[in-house]
């Protein structure tokens, strides 16, 4: 017997906001998150366009004998997790006496691994990195840190999945509770901010150059879309059994009832329309649910010439005659890769639980292919039940999930 997974906690590092309320109100008026940064311009970037997040201060809460080990991504989990287990009303009481998994995205650990490299190519000595320099460069440094932070015996586990990772994270952890492998689950996605993080990525000329205008950059699925604009910080999400939610007298927010996976078999980074098709097939299928049952799609679009242009199409091709509405957050908050699976998912939830949908900012002019689809421009008060949330990536990794309220 599969049992239900539910939503019971949701905490949020973003460009539009710390908190549940900011990024709420952020979305619901359109603000963005991306800026203009004169630091990447000085340094060679030829996009100096970034989403700005905050710096998380973690003394009030993390010793520095643990903050040692934690790179920038791993301060922002830290401060998404601890926001989350709060909105589940979870304690160390509870952590300490129940077995809670860990399952978080993470795909890069560029700043850490350079300054350790660099110290020592500085002083031809490898003590030199420093005794925190190992935990802080490998990938599952986030998993790692928050393991032992909040003393998770569960499972302990880092997706590296390109800008699907924070998505598919979510997907296991549901496989695992549905199939009675773990109670409670602490999921999530994080990101680095630093420039350091995405030099390769504007040195294949992946940004848009619309220096002049920040705000007005990123605009996916618009016929003069140019480029994305990077993003970072780190979003959790508290999935449960249903059982073991009531239980506990857990607030329950909403239940994950599908989840759906593909790779494109192609090329490493050009998408195509058949793997992303294939996604959001096998997540309507798993869900047991009809394309007509989806009240909102939030679209993985990242304002790049292909990529919007072969959603868009796949979109249709699932969805056909239905018009579902859809939008891409990232026109506010820009691509927030590895965390974009967990944080568009909030950013949904944060929607559906107040009836709107925040609006596709900068969407003026559909082209040949974005016109298949039903793009909103700007937020509407509308009410819906159940939504689905695109996360792709690099070397073609799919993964949809579908979320119903509750």
């Amino acid at each position: 017997m599969k049992r239900r997974v539910v939503i019971t906690g949701m905490g949020i590092w973003s460009c539009l906001g710390n908190t549940l309320d900011e990024v709420r109100d952020a979305l619901y008026t359109g603000k963005s998150g991306i800026v203009f940064s004169q630091a990447r311009k000085d340094a060679g970037f030829r996009s100096a366009l970034c989403a700005q997040v905050a710096q998380a201060d973690l003394k009030p809460y993390v010793a520095r004998s643990m903050r040692q080990f934690m790179p920038e991504e791993a301060q922002y989990a830290y401060m998404a997790t601890r926001a989350a287990l709060e909105h589940a009303r979870i304690d160390q009481d509870f952590l300490d006496r129940h077995e809670v998994g860990l399952i978080f995205g993470n795909d890069s650990t560029a700043e850490a691994t350079m300054h350790g490299l660099d110290k020592f190519r500085e002083f031809k000595d490898t003590s030199a990195c420093g005794s925190g320099a190992i935990f802080q460069s490998m990938n599952s440094t986030v998993t790692m840190s928050l393991a032992c932070i909040f003393k998770l015996r569960g499972i302990n586990l880092t997706t590296s999945a390109a800008c699907a990772s924070g998505s598919h994270s979510i997907g296991l952890a549901s496989l695992l509770i549905r199939d009675g492998l773990q109670d409670c689950i602490v999921c999530g996605g994080a990101q680095e901010a630093n420039m350091y993080s995405v030099a390769s990525f504007d040195g294949i000329q992946a940004f848009s150059l619309r220096e002049n205008e920040p705000t007005k950059a990123c605009r996916p699925f618009d016929r003069d879309r140019d480029g994305l604009v990077p993003g970072g910080g780190a979003a959790a999400v508290i999935l449960e059994s249903y059982e073991h939610a009531v239980k506990r007298g857990a607030p329950i927010l909403a239940e994950v009832v599908g989840w759906g996976f593909s790779g494109n078999g192609a090329h490493i980074s050009t998408p195509n329309v058949a793997g992303p098709a294939r996604s959001l097939e096998l997540c309507l299928r798993n869900g047991e649910m009809t394309p007509k049952e989806i009240g909102y799609i939030n679209a993985h679009a990242t304002s790049t010439r292909a990529g919007d242009g072969q959603e868009a199409l796949a979109i249709a091709q699932i969805f056909g005659d239905y018009k579902v509405p859809v939008t891409s957050t990232k026109s506010q908050t820009g691509h927030e890769m590895w965390m974009a699976g967990t944080s568009e998912l909030i950013y949904s939830m944060l929607m559906m639980k107040h009836g709107f949908i925040a609006g596709n900012i900068n969407f003026e002019h559909p082209d040949e292919d974005t016109a298949c689809i039903n793009i909103l421009p700007e937020t509407r008060e509308i009410h819906f039940d159940t939504f689905l949330s695109n996360s792709f990536g690099f070397g073609g990794t799919n993964s949809t999930l579908i979320v119903k309220n509750m």
